[in-house]
């Protein structure tokens, strides 16, 4: 509830009194160190307190006579004082740090009964006649104080095991590395070493069924990895030499060595427990609705116990002061704002964690809460809406050649230059299976083409106008060339030996999810905005395939951060979705930023959520997200505020006058536990919500 609460030690927080949570991933050290031990003092306490209470119960229900008093003095004092000294610790902080909270109450309550009990008990002659039962009994109260502690212990005990599941995901990611892995020497020989002593550049061998330890890239070999449990992609990714694996994915099919490339806390696995763990320690807005009541909660329910005991002393039946301290008690027990405390916070935890398993990383509680918000999404085209890499998307080969003809001589002369353009025919080559020759006076011409010779044949790939200048006639392919351009991709022609021999067509690829993924972002009245540096007629192009209608093209870095705050002025409340260094002060200026997952790590720093996958699929599913959370949040403080408003009149006796009933404080105890189990049980649902 108070995340700007640090300590070195685990222990409770002074301002709430709740159990401090440990402030990096939830590992079994700091399980062991932090939650654990409490539950395990918690439950012994609750044990030895059930086992000393119980005959105090049926004492108080079936014997009478002299010693009784006495026993049940026995048997309550150890429970009161020292199974439910946790909560007069918390409570003396609570006075000392002016910081009142439901410990405050729970000490109050439990307190007055016992001091009032053994002091009629030792002094007997001065309890006044107001304050005896019928034949002038003195009126004890040692099982109400032994059971009120028994049930706040349970109900401790209890709430501590469900906060624990609801670090289930962080767990879980930190389950997924291997704490092992097979290094590979110079001499070829394999040694199993644990994770902590691989270092960056390392070689590491992994088997099929293994888990990767590290980030790195591979070496030899090849494989079929499922990278879902780190990004949510569900379908395995073939990883040959040079690709990029990440720790903790799982190798399903063959086996390779890789490289190390970040090892420790600079892995990308580290760097999602890290940012799940932040993200769960932060303030959503809605939390100050339950700061700003819990700030004068606890008074004004002291107030509450103070005019309750004072009614019931005035106008109640004999014995007046016995039921006004009842009441009083009823009211300090019933009334602990636990429930109160846990229902924003318990819910982002639960919710950060279920985007963290959806490949939905949250930076901070805000962003889930305004991303509900949102009404308008500004994404950058290339690497969003795109692949954001070129791809040959259109082949056509002249009468004498075969479109396999075509591709090989052009990406065999064409693997000597660094063109991107270039990449995209030679990637096409390979995607096919298409073995490579090595060209030979290989010339390139910048802006224009390339020229060379590929097995003694002489091979021209490049513009029109390149092929025009090199005596080629490119006119029984300009019509399709046209039409490429239309469709905002590059046309590109081969001639072989002088003769022209086919046409490609490469541009940067839709993404396969991109256009269900904004279907559904306009299904909820979502205003969709496409900036791109692309000229016009390309952006024109990719829009219309996309159904996007609003569009900023020809735009510079700089552009994006303006066009986002235009839009901020017209009180709209902005979204923005980009990958590169470009897009950060965009990113930065949105009301939520998203990275994408594969993209530059200034981009990723700039947003307030991350798409593993790279995905506007992952949008989707962080929408839905963020107003399941939202909706969960806004149950459990309607839960809290319901709970409390209905439950103090009834334990200050409001039902007396009408109906002759009175709440006694065991079951006050007992609903107040209830209550807080209620919000932590509702938040639990998030972990089952389908995104």
């Amino acid at each position: 509830m108070h995340p700007e609460v640090r300590a070195s030690r685990p222990g409770a927080c002074p301002k709430c009194g709740m159990a401090l949570e440990p402030e990096g991933g939830e590992s079994e050290t700091a399980h062991h160190h932090g939650g654990h031990d409490e539950l395990a003092d918690f439950s012994r306490r609750f044990w030895i307190g059930a086992a000393l209470t119980l005959p105090l119960v049926v004492i108080e229900m079936m014997a009478t006579g002299p010693l009784i008093p006495w026993i049940e003095f026995a048997l309550a004092t150890p429970v009161v004082l020292w199974a439910g000294a946790p909560f007069f610790q918390r409570f003396w902080t609570s006075l000392v740090n002016r910081h009142l909270n439901m410990f405050t109450l729970i000490a109050l309550g439990t307190g007055a009964a016992w001091t009032s009990s053994t002091a009629f008990l030792l002094a007997p002659d001065f309890v006044p006649a107001a304050f005896r039962g019928e034949g002038g009994a003195v009126p004890l109260y040692f099982e109400p104080a032994a059971v009120i502690t028994v049930l706040v212990l349970l109900g401790q005990i209890l709430e501590l095991r469900a906060r624990r599941k609801t670090s289930g995901a962080i767990k879980a990611l930190l389950d997924l590395a291997p704490k092992n892995a097979v290094r590979v020497h110079d001499d070829g020989t394999d040694e199993t070493v644990h994770i902590c002593r691989i270092h960056v550049g390392d070689r590491l061998r992994v088997r099929p069924g293994e888990k990767i330890p590290v980030d790195g890239e591979v070496v030899t070999g090849s494989a079929a990895v499922d990278e879902s449990l780190v990004t949510g992609e569900p379908l395995p990714v073939t990883k040959e030499p040079g690709a990029a694996v990440i720790a903790g994915a799982l190798n399903k099919t063959g086996s390779f060595t890789m490289r190390a490339t970040r090892v420790g806390k600079e892995t990308l696995l580290a760097q999602i427990v890290e940012m799940v763990a932040k993200a769960q320690r932060s303030r959503a807005p809605i939390q100050r609705v339950a700061d700003s009541v819990s700030a004068w909660f606890v008074s004004a329910v002291v107030l509450v116990a103070v005019a309750a005991f004072a009614a019931w002393a005035l106008f109640g039946p004999e014995p007046r002061l016995t039921y006004a301290l009842v009441a009083a008690v009823s009211v300090l027990i019933i009334a602990c704002p636990c429930a109160l405390g846990l229902a924003t916070p318990i819910s982002i935890i639960v919710g950060v964690g279920r985007g963290a398993q959806a490949g939905v990383l949250i930076k901070n509680a805000e962003a889930l809460e305004i991303f509900e918000k949102i009404d308008t999404i500004v994404i950058d085209k290339t690497g969003t809406l795109t692949e954001g890499k070129p791809a040959v998307v259109a082949l056509r080969a002249a009468m004498g050649f075969s479109e396999e003809d075509v591709l090989r001589f052009a990406a065999s002369l064409e693997r000597a230059s660094e063109h991107p353009l270039a990449e995209a025919i030679v990637r096409a080559a390979l995607e096919r299976k298409i073995a490579l020759p090595e060209p030979t006076q290989f010339d390139a011409a910048p802006g224009k083409g390339v020229v060379g010779r590929v097995e003694g044949r002489i091979v021209v790939v490049g513009s029109s106008m390149f092929l025009v200048q090199n005596g080629v006639d490119t006119a029984p392919f300009g019509g399709e060339a046209a039409a490429l351009g239309a469709e905002g991709a590059t046309a590109i022609f081969a001639a072989i030996d002088g003769r022209l021999a086919g046409l490609l067509g490469i541009a940067d690829r839709i993404k396969q999810t991109t256009p269900a993924a904004l279907d559904a972002l306009r299904a909820e009245n979502i205003r969709i905005v496409m900036l791109t540096g692309d000229n016009r007629a390309t952006a024109k192009a990719i829009g219309a395939k996309l159904g996007l209608a609003e569009i900023e093209a020809g735009i510079l870095p700089g552009d994006k951060a303006r066009i986002v705050e235009r839009l901020r002025k017209e009180g709209r409340v902005v979204a923005m979705a980009g990958d590169g260094i470009n897009d950060a002060p965009a990113l930065a200026a949105a009301d939520v930023g998203i990275a994408m997952g594969a993209g530059a790590d200034v981009a990723i720093e700039s947003a307030g959520m991350t798409l593993l996958t790279g995905d506007l699929a992952a949008l989707v599913k962080a929408r839905r997200l963020s107003r399941a959370t939202m909706r969960n949040i806004r149950q459990n403080l309607f839960f809290a505020f319901a709970y409390n408003a209905a439950g103090v009149p009834l334990a200050a006796g409001a039902l007396y006058p009408l109906f002759g009933l009175t709440l006694s404080p065991e079951f006050a105890a007992a609903a107040m536990a209830a209550s807080s189990l209620s919000v932590v049980a509702n938040a639990l649902r998030l972990r089952a919500i389908k995104l």
